[in-house]
């Protein structure tokens, strides 16, 4: 999943960084209100996490030029803890939700996945389970038949995107656009790799290829959802 943070305080910028990359997410960061406002719109994320006192341009008119130009993209804002008129203000023009600093990072991550899933329409839960699987995104692991099955970061991150977009067809391009961040060099025969060792530990029906298209998930939209682990 890719993501992008808005934050022009440096240190907190990189704490999150830190802490999303190890989550398995791809995150561009942008410390301007207005080189967010365009990158915004033009590139493909699945969610923002925006502050709202930037430079160049105050997060609540990033987060209006969004809407207004159609991009609904889900928004998690962050506020001072006492700003409350900011918070109303926030979800008036459009966010999704708000955190209060100072947060732990942990309650970020949380959030970040529950946004994520509610865009899917997927309960908030702590595992998808589809197609035989059960994937954990907080221990970044997946089970199979009670067996959990060893995966490297880059498998995760392809295999959780398949599950959180059940029934989809994906192509290489779009897997490309929304699993790396802007400075990774984007190699489609890199994630037909990836693929494949998906593949050979999980399975060759759990990815079908769908020629000149993409892959799609073996489970069909029934078949996933969030559930709570037994």
């Amino acid at each position: 999943m890719r993501l992008l943070l808005v934050e022009d305080n440096v240190a907190l910028a990189d704490e999150l960084l830190a802490g999303l990359n190890r989550q398995g997410y791809a995150v561009d960061w942008l410390a301007d209100g207005r080189d967010a406002a365009r990158q915004g719109l033009t590139e493909p994320y699945d969610l923002v996490v925006l502050d709202l006192g930037l430079p160049g341009l105050p997060g609540l008119e990033v987060l209006g030029q969004w809407r207004a130009a159609g991009c609904h993209v889900p928004v998690l804002v962050l506020t001072a803890r006492s700003a409350w008129a900011e918070r109303i203000e926030g979800l008036k023009a459009g966010a999704d939700d708000y955190l209060s600093k100072p947060f732990h990072p942990e309650e970020l991550h949380l959030r970040v996945q529950s946004l994520l899933r509610r865009a899917r329409g997927l309960a908030n839960q702590p595992q998808l389970h589809g197609a035989g699987l059960q994937l954990d995104e907080g221990r970044q692991c997946v089970t199979q038949a009670g067996e959990e099955v060893q995966l490297t970061s880059a498998e995760f991150r392809l295999l959780r995107y398949f599950m959180l977009h059940p029934g989809q067809i994906l192509s290489k391009g779009h897997l490309a656009e929304h699993l790396y961040d802007g400075e990774t060099e984007r190699d489609s025969n890199v994630l037909e790799v990836h693929v494949n060792h998906l593949r050979r530990k999980l399975g060759r029906e759990v990815l079908e290829t769908r020629r000149g298209q993409g892959y799609i998930f073996g489970g069909n939209p029934g078949q996933v959802s969030a559930v709570v682990p037994g």
